[in-house]
């Protein structure tokens, strides 16, 4: 595994003890199940924001919360959350992957204490469901544009549909 995928402890441990290494902190979340170029250039822009970027990502049994099995549709996520945390980790814009067991990202970002939480253009304050916790850290939330809009349940569907 490589040395920038945290658990939350040891993750509080690292901005604890250097701050100056990881500020401004930059924060997003999402469950990244089939990477595609969507998400790098989303990763890409949020890192421009600050100087580290960490990305808390739903382990298996949040993604299987959030994103209930259907019926001719495969059980989500597709990709086991260790590879999931992997290959993000391994992208240049990231900084730390910790992987969150929750529906949302509020208690990552009570413990982390971020400097900017970034989500996708597709949310705004209004329909952020962290906005609380975001505007009770004194944290800034951004928004980024979606570039390609593509999903993993768009590409998911397609792949089935070409099996046909």
């Amino acid at each position: 595994m490589s040395f920038n995928i945290y658990t939350l402890s040891q993750l509080q441990q690292h901005l604890q003890a250097n701050p100056e290494q990881w500020r401004p902190l930059v924060l997003t979340n999402g469950c990244f199940d089939l990477l595609h170029v969507g998400h790098l250039r989303y990763l890409q822009a949020a890192k421009a924001l600050g100087r580290s970027l960490i990305i808390g990502l739903n382990s298996d049994r949040s993604v299987q919360s959030i994103k209930p099995h259907s019926p001719g549709f495969p059980q989500r996520p597709i990709i086991p959350e260790n590879q999931r945390a992997e290959l993000l980790a391994g992208l240049k814009p990231v900084d730390g992957v910790v992987l969150f067991d929750t529906q949302t990202a509020i208690p990552l970002i009570e413990a982390i204490q971020p400097d900017i939480y970034v989500k996708g253009g597709d949310y705004t304050l209004e329909t952020l469901p962290e906005a609380k916790a975001v505007q009770a850290c004194g944290c800034r939330a951004e928004f980024i544009t979606i570039e390609i809009p593509t999903s993993t349940t768009a590409i998911i569907r397609k792949i089935l549909e070409e099996r046909l």
